[in-house]
């Protein structure tokens, strides 16, 4: 059963209904049918045989006022559906159809007679009950019903016991609420057990679910999934972080040690000793400063900047930055100008780090491209470099903290892997979006900003 979880509710309680309600009238009809006959012979031993039960009553009603044409189709139906053979007498005790009645069906066929409408008998040929009946065709008849011996005990019971059958209908209703209930918890189970698993630490819990579709529960499941992906990776995030946090710092302070024991040992040479000691301390505060600017924060957007005149501005300095290596960096807009939301020098670093990183990897003697767009209510700004771009399995990586496609790069020639983590979060915060895509030369990084309205 597939649908949304209200439909599946809906149709259960809907199932339950029905199957009480089929099953009564079912059994009813069915057992009503099955047990036509007459009871065992001591259940009437004064003689006076008990009232022909609602199936009975509705055949005996159906031949009395059948057509000619219609009289031996009911015979033919009631013997294949119910197993029930009929014989209909005249009168003169012949059979309308030209059947040949055994002596039992005879002999109760004579006792209905006067005042006596109904007579029943229980031999070893089976069961008989005899009613007499009037047809406006054929007048007078006494209708004998022949039911086969072999009924079971348990449905005689039950055709005569309504409270078995009111049973029965309890039973039925109860296992369509369970199998129903089984398969609305089981899904909530699994989400039960797989968050203790979670709780406990294993990050690598997941629900085994279709990928698509299903109902409630299964996009219960799903955002399960993805929170537990989103958690294990946040987590493992906080880990590289810390320890890349770690390896940054160590080195400097590693440095500004040695350089105060040299500065202690060697007091003629305390002059550059303290050069270098300042060096790092200015190199650990320009790290400390780039690792906030990449930490979320909420900040008003409370200054307006054009984009054109700043991305102009930033590729005019890059040009001319590049220009000794042969790097040349292109501006390319159609736009007179772009207004966006911006908070302090936000968007400024953002882009100038994007751009400096495209600079620093672009080829000797090619060129940085930058093209500012409007599509609807957003800006996009593509820059892209003639670089070796970045594995496919990478591009989503690159904007973390202390990533570098080459680990082995060290700082001074690879920075500290912070100027795209802070574009992110800058862009971010100006409620835009930034993604990598590899060209056939290069790396285009895209920078997607709302428009001022």
């Amino acid at each position: 059963m597939r649908g949304r979880l209200f439909i599946k509710m809906f149709t259960a309680f809907w199932l339950v209904t029905i199957a009480v309600l089929a099953s009564w009238l079912l059994s009813a009809n069915y057992f009503d049918t099955r047990a036509l006959g007459p009871p065992h012979p001591e259940k009437h031993r004064s003689g006076h045989p008990p009232p022909p039960h609602r199936a009975m009553l509705q055949m005996i009603y159906e031949l009395q006022n059948a057509d000619r044409e219609e009289l031996r189709d009911l015979v033919a139906t009631a013997r294949k559906r119910h197993g029930i053979t009929i014989y209909l007498l005249n009168a003169e005790g012949e059979e309308l159809f030209g059947e040949d009645p055994p002596e039992t069906a005879l002999a109760v066929a004579r006792e209905v007679s006067g005042r006596r409408r109904r007579a029943m008998a229980l031999t070893a040929e089976g069961r008989f009950s005899a009613h007499a009946i009037y047809h406006s065709d054929y007048g007078p008849l006494r209708a004998v019903f022949a039911f086969d011996r072999r009924q079971r005990p348990i449905i005689a019971t039950l055709g005569d016991n309504p409270w078995l059958r009111v049973l029965l209908a309890v039973l039925v209703s109860g296992l369509v609420c369970y199998l129903l209930s089984r398969a609305l918890t089981n899904r909530l189970a699994a989400l039960r057990s797989a968050s203790r698993r979670l709780a406990e630490g294993d990050l690598a819990t997941r629900i085994q679910v279709r990928a698509t579709g299903g109902d409630e529960t299964d996009e219960l499941a799903r955002d399960f999934n993805s929170m537990a992906g989103e958690l294990q990776d946040r987590i493992q995030a906080q880990k590289r972080l810390l320890s890349d946090v770690s390896h940054e710092l160590r080195s400097p302070l590693a440095r500004l040690r040695i350089a105060l024991a040299l500065a202690q040992e060697q007091p003629d040479s305390s002059g550059a000793q303290l050069e270098r000691i300042e060096r790092e301390a200015e190199r650990l505060e320009e790290l400390i400063g780039q690792l906030l600017g990449t930490q979320p924060r909420d900040v008003p957007l409370d200054t307006h900047i054009d984009l054109v005149a700043l991305l102009r501005s930033l590729c005019a300095d890059a040009d001319f930055e590049g220009g000794p290596d042969g790097k040349r960096v292109r501006f390319e807009c159609d736009l007179p100008e772009a207004v966006v939301a911006s908070h302090s020098d936000l968007l400024h670093k953002a882009c100038d780090n994007v751009l400096r990183n495209a600079l620093a990897h672009t080829g000797e003697h090619t060129a940085v491209e930058v093209a500012l767009t409007q599509s609807g209510n957003a800006y996009t700004v593509r820059v892209r470099d003639q670089g070796p771009g970045v594995p496919e399995d990478e591009l989503d990586n690159i904007f973390g903290e202390f990533y570098r496609v080459d680990s082995a790069r060290s700082r001074d020639t690879g920075g500290y892997g912070l100027g795209l983590a802070i574009a992110r979060r800058a862009v971010v915060q100006h409620g835009g979006a930034i993604r990598a895509r590899n060209h056939g030369d290069g790396l285009d990084i895209i920078l997607t900003l709302p428009v001022q309205s």
